[in-house]
C-alpha cells in the first residue's frame, strides 16, 4: 500500500510541478490517469468489481464518498460486493453492534440506492455475525475470516454461516493496513513543501475487477481519501 500511495504521490507530483501553491489548498486530488483502466460497458455484465473499504478515521459518511469514488474510478454505475472492515475503536474498547450500526446503514443505502448489489463483513466472531444478521435490514452476504487467527473455521460460525447462507471467507490483511503516520511520512517523501502532518487518512479502498468466467483478475489497485486539518 505504501507503495502505491508514494509511487503515485511522486508521479504525480512531478508533473504538476509547482504550478499550484499547496499551502493554501484544502483539497488535492492526485490521480495518474494511465494507472486505472475504467470498464467499458460493454464487458460490463462480464466483471464482477469487489471493494473491501478499510476506515481510519470514525466518520461512517465517508463510505458514501468511498463508493462514488470507486464508481467514478472505474466509470461503473455501482459495485457488485463491498466488504468492510471493523473501523478501529478505542483501547480497552470491545467492538460492539451498536457500533457497527451507523457504519452498516451507511452500507444499506447505498444497497437500496442501487449503488452497491452485495454488502459484507470482516473478523466478527459468531456472536457478533449474528447479532448483526438479525438486526440488519440488507443482510451480510459474506464474512472474512482473518488466516491469521485461526488455521480453521470456527465449527459455531460455520454452522451459523451456513444456516444463514453467509459466505465465509479468509484473508491475511493486517488489522491496521495504514496508519495516519505511516500516511504522513509517505506524504512527506513524495511530495515537496507538503505539511504533512496536516494531513489525515479517513479511508482507504482495495478494489479487483474480476473476469466471472475465467476466475481471474483483470485490474485492481487502491483509492484513498485524506482531510487537510491546518491550523
Amino acid at each position: 500500500v505504501r507503495e502505491c500511495i508514494q509511487k503515485t504521490l511522486t508521479e504525480w507530483s512531478s508533473k504538476i510541478g509547482q504550478d499550484q501553491n499547496q499551502e493554501t489548498l484544502e483539497f488535492l486530488e492526485c490521480t495518474v490517469a494511465q494507472a486505472i483502466e475504467k470498464i467499458n460497458p460493454e464487458e460490463r455484465d462480464e466483471l464482477k468489481v469487489s471493494a473491501k473499504l478499510f476506515i481510519v478515521g470514525s466518520d461512517s459518511s465517508s463510505i458514501q464518498d468511498a463508493a462514488d469514488l470507486a464508481c467514478s474510478a472505474l466509470g461503473v454505475a455501482q459495485l457488485d460486493s463491498v466488504i468492510i472492515a471493523p473501523p478501529p475503536v478505542e483501547d480497552g474498547t470491545n467492538l460492539s453492534l451498536e457500533y457497527l450500526q451507523p457504519y452498516w446503514k451507511e452500507l444499506e443505502n447505498l444497497v437500496q440506492n442501487k449503488k452497491i448489489v452485495a454488502i459484507g463483513t470482516s473478523d466478527l466472531d459468531k456472536t457478533l455475525l449474528e447479532q448483526l444478521y438479525l438486526w440488519a435490514q440488507v443482510k451480510p452476504s459474506s464474512n472474512q475470516v482473518n488466516l491469521a487467527s485461526c488455521c480453521v473455521m470456527p465449527p459455531d460460525l460455520t454452522a451459523f454461516a451456513k444456516e444463514c447462507d453467509i459466505q465465509l471467507l479468509t484473508h491475511n490483511d493486517p488489522k491496521e493496513l495504514l496508519c495516519e503516520a505511516s500516511f504522513q511520512e509517505v506524504l512527506q517523501e513524495s511530495i515537496q513543501n507538503v505539511k504533512a502532518n496536516e494531513w489525515i487518512p479517513l479511508w482507504l479502498l482495495r478494489y479487483s475487477v474480476i473476469v466471472k468466467s475465467r476466475g481471474i483478475i483483470k485490474s485492481k489497485g487502491y483509492i484513498i481519501q485524506a482531510k487537510r486539518n491546518a491550523s
